[in-house]
């Protein structure tokens, strides 16, 4: 349901949630998953973005390196760091996946905050995919890596004899609530602070009063917006990375 803010006299009306819509770029008709629609144009832009800037920027790989291959390189080093200090070195080999899930969600999470744009990592059935794919990837890897023992991570021999089965229970619950926590958290915020963005926004219609206001709140969000697309960027890496953790070093 869109909020929405009407004038006394009904001038007034604005729909903050209308920015997350998803439609067909071609033709009329009902959308199934083979249709083109926004979302997948700009989950498309953003991977041409990634290219850009890791593959075409980075091509001549010079010693004094350019304004792209530093923003490359220091993109790279610095999910390398977080993927070994957390996993520690079995965990490198992973590194490729995880710098992909990083990337892409930071390269999408920027270009959301252009006008027009559109925010695909704002919906639940893009960052659930990315969620779910990291919450199968981890356990396949915990059962391989440790067959039957990946099952130590829910048996915490540390308390009580007593505690450890409701323990256990508890720990069950949490692993498999973690794709839905770790999708809603990405896709909740992102919306959260367009939608409030939207608001400020619409407000910035009204008067000469309100409008300056407005506008100051606008500047004031999207600075706060920039920083949250950065940070839900490196939440979701770091917690994939503790995911990971767990199932390489599953005992507790």
């Amino acid at each position: 349901m869109a909020d929405e803010a009407h004038s006394a006299e009904g001038g007034l009306s604005f729909h903050p949630l209308d920015q997350f819509e998803v439609h067909r770029l071609f033709g009329e008709g009902p959308i199934h998953w083979y249709t083109i629609t926004n979302v997948t144009m700009w989950m498309a832009i953003a991977v041409v973005c990634i290219v850009l800037l890791l593959v075409i920027g980075t091509r001549k790989r010079a010693v004094v390196p350019s304004r792209t291959q530093s923003v490359a390189e220091t993109l790279y080093g610095f999910v390398y760091t977080m993927v070994e200090d957390v996993t520690g070195k079995d965990g490198i080999k992973y590194f490729p996946y995880i710098f992909t899930l990083f990337i892409f969600i930071l390269i999408s999470n920027f270009l959301g905050l252009l006008p027009m744009s559109f925010t695909t990592t704002s919906h639940i059935a893009v960052t659930a995919i990315l969620a779910f794919a990291v919450f199968f990837t981890v356990t396949i890897i915990g059962f391989v890596k440790n067959g039957a023992a990946f099952l130590g991570l829910f048996w915490v021999s540390s308390a009580p004899l007593a505690l450890r089965p409701i323990l256990a229970i508890i720990e069950v619950i949490s692993y498999f609530v973690r794709p839905v926590s770790h999708s809603i958290r990405l896709a909740g915020n992102l919306m959260a602070g367009h939608a409030v963005l939207k608001v400020f926004a619409g407000f910035a219609q009204v008067g000469f009063i309100i409008a300056p206001v407005a506008i100051l709140g606008v500047v004031a969000i999207y600075a706060l917006e920039v920083l949250v697309s950065a940070i839900q960027a490196y939440v979701f890496t770091i917690l994939t990375c503790v995911y990971l953790k767990d199932a390489l070093h599953p005992s507790h």
